[in-house]
């Protein structure tokens, strides 16, 4: 049951280690916060390996890359892999520019990744190789909609069979497959994509999720994006006359801390494929 998942969360409290962007930074040690785990930040080469040999999972999101970060990517995500924790890669812009799409590239060459969550233009770029999206948003051609489901999820099923990890695709339908089985998420609310870091604060949660439950990645990976999806809902229902993005961002996240394992049970909407 995803309930499990998120209170195998709230009994744990897995420290994640973030390399991840400074646009959205704040938030994702926030919402890490929220559902029950502790983030710590750190992309310096000289300091990972120290900080993710202390910490339980591995979340890198390649948002705004540096050369120093990008080592630090390489650095933390081998001591991860020595040590068994799990790995999960943001592409964010993958298809923007050559050196995000390299890096990715290289990060899913050299690493073993549990995981790797993106939009469908992002993850579209990884499984070609090459590819645009608009800047770090989906492609509006490539969105998963009712009609392109079918060979959205075959797609997705058979990327994350030929890279041997879990792969969540988010949009207006999110796609969560290990290879064999797709979870069909539809939660979520079209206004979150004017928030700016909704995708990374969900890559920081899941890493939480995943290395909360290491023996249910799928399933942990699916009630990430399920909680993601239903705090947007929830938190758009309690919104006030004056309310704008920031006040809804912050709706999300309070949110996700008060969020149940039952309310999660009743308030997802999914199906397997």
């Amino acid at each position: 049951m995803l309930k499990d998942c998120l209170e195998n969360v709230r009994k744990s409290f897995p420290l994640v280690h973030n390399i991840t962007n400074y646009v959205t930074v704040n938030d994702v040690a926030n919402v890490i916060l929220a559902c029950g785990g502790s983030p710590i930040m750190s992309d310096e080469a000289e300091d990972v390996e120290d900080i993710t040999s202390v910490c339980g999972g591995l979340n890198i999101n390649i948002g705004t890359l540096h050369k120093t970060s990008i080592e630090g990517m390489f650095r933390a995500g081998k001591k991860a892999n020595e040590l068994g924790h799990p790995v999960l890669l943001d592409p964010v812009g993958a298809g923007a520019s050559a050196l995000r799409t390299n890096t990715a590239l290289d990060l899913m060459k050299e690493l073993k990744l549990t995981a790797i969550r993106g939009n469908i233009s992002e993850i579209k770029t990884l499984a070609m190789g090459s590819g645009t999206t608009k800047g770090v948003d989906a492609d509006v051609a490539d969105a998963v909609t009712e009609e392109t489901l079918d060979e959205a999820v075959k797609f997705v099923k058979g990327f994350a069979a030929s890279a041997g990890c879990i792969v969540a695709v988010t949009g207006a339908i999110d796609l969560v497959s290990d290879g064999e089985t797709c979870y069909v998420i539809r939660n979520g609310r079209p206004e979150m994509g004017k928030i700016t870091g909704t995708g990374c604060q969900l890559s920081g949660m899941m890493t939480a999720y995943l290395t909360a439950n290491p023996g249910r990645l799928l399933e942990a990976a699916a009630a990430a994006v399920c909680v993601m999806g239903l705090a947007g809902e929830i938190g758009w229902g309690r919104m006030q006359d004056g309310d704008g993005n920031s006040t809804y961002r912050n709706r999300i996240i309070d949110a996700v801390y008060n969020m149940t394992g039952n309310e999660l049970e009743k308030g997802a909407l999914y199906e397997l494929r």
